[in-house]
């Protein structure tokens, strides 16, 4: 059990100027203020950093959507006869989202039920390999994002990967990661 500085003030050796108290500017015992001392901030090296702390603001997330040349050549060759028929859009621009909430949905709109995903690739020039219910990009507990796929029909693959994806298990991203679904569509996510 501690007690109450007990020699005779300020100076004195248990007293909060002594040599085992706070110091003369902490002002009363234990290092509390006495009331209506003032309390001066603690010198260098004494528990606050030198320069002041800004607060810290929630980093912003945004994707780059377009197709990719080089992802439609790989795919292409890993297709069967059936994408013989597609082709890389001549024109088709870069769409740009910020990933805001907790959760983005990628797929194409499905016109029976009017469902329409946050990244809609049913737009002109419509990916026919995206699903419906395509991926889903999901806000991590550290604010970062992960990537899911639905049980796409084609998958979704990460940076060039070969291999998709394993359905419904989170892939965690990192600022400039490549997400690859459909035919040719490439999601580009960038941090602030």
């Amino acid at each position: 059990m501690l007690s109450p500085p007990t020699s005779g003030g300020p100076g004195g050796p248990g007293g909060p100027g002594g040599p085992n108290g706070p110091g003369p500017a902490q002002g009363g015992g234990y290092g509390y203020p006495q009331p209506g001392a003032t309390q001066a901030p603690p010198g260098p090296g004494q528990g606050f950093p030198q320069q002041p702390q800004r607060p810290q603001q929630p980093t912003t997330w945004s994707a780059t959507i377009g197709p990719d040349r080089d992802y439609f050549m790989a795919m292409m060759q890993r297709s069967g006869p059936e994408a013989a028929g597609l082709n890389l859009p001549a024109y088709s621009p870069e769409q740009q989202r910020t990933l805001t909430g907790n959760q983005i949905t990628i797929g194409r709109r499905r016109h029976s039920t009017g469902d329409t995903p946050d990244i809609d690739l049913a737009v002109p020039p419509e990916d026919p390999g995206v699903s419906h219910q395509h991926a889903v990009l999901v806000q991590q507990q550290d604010g970062n994002w992960a990537v899911v796929d639905q049980n796409s029909t084609n998958g979704t693959t990460v940076n060039g990967g070969e291999e998709p994806i394993q359905p419904f298990v989170p892939v965690p991203l990192q600022d400039g990661d490549r997400v690859h679904v459909g035919a040719w569509t490439t999601i580009t996510i960038r941090r602030g």
